[in-house]
């Protein structure tokens, strides 16, 4: 008991700094602090993680995290427009929905093509998007993955398979942020921005 808790304490004390964004620090001053707000914070995240753990699965269709066979999206009928938003992961796909301006399904790839990392295509849910852009007959397949190498690369392969089906693909625009200033952009950002400029 180096830290001078009791074991019970410790124990969640490490398991919580394996979170992202928390330290053994953070961890502690955040067990510390349920502990001693027991009613208001404990009790309800022990009940929380509870019915997490019981109910919650991957979305058959899509991949996004759900409590039934399909999550609250895939088994909208009014997201059935024909189009389906192709992400890398469930946060890519949160991240989306927050701004609302899609409104048609997704497809959660688990992650990318990586040769490095020995990734491949089998790896993720790549054949399940070609197979359901075919079942489903989606008019357009937006892929919205990041701007990286691995998200490029992972883009080219998507398209290169959908191309025989016929459906459209699309990418996210990349460019200058709202709020944002040259000062602060990055050259490749300042690049892609010049290379999809529009007129006005």
């Amino acid at each position: 008991m180096a830290g001078g808790a009791d074991e019970p304490v410790e124990r969640l004390i490490a398991l919580m700094a394996r979170l992202p964004g928390l330290g053994p620090r953070s961890a502690r001053r955040a067990a510390l602090q349920m502990i001693r707000r027991r009613a208001v914070l404990l009790d309800p995240l022990v009940a929380a993680l509870s019915e997490v753990a019981a109910t919650v699965r991957e979305c058959e269709r899509c991949g996004n995290i759900a409590t039934g066979s399909l999550c609250a999206i895939c088994a909208d009928p009014r997201r059935a427009t024909g189009e389906i938003c192709v992400v890398e992961t469930v946060a890519d796909l949160w991240a989306m929905e927050r701004g609302g301006a899609f409104r048609g399904a997704y497809h959660v790839l688990g992650g990318v093509l990586s040769a490095l990392d020995g990734v491949g295509p089998e790896a993720l849910r790549i054949p399940d998007l070609i197979a359901r852009a075919r079942a489903d007959g989606a008019r357009e397949v937006i892929l919205a993955l990041n701007a990286t190498v691995d998200g490029q690369t992972t883009a080219h392969y998507i398209a290169d398979q959908l191309a025989p089906l016929g459906i459209t693909v699309s990418t996210l625009a990349k460019g200058v942020p709202v709020g944002g200033e040259l000062d602060y952009l990055d050259d490749g950002t300042i690049g892609a921005a010049l290379s999809a400029r529009r007129a006005i």
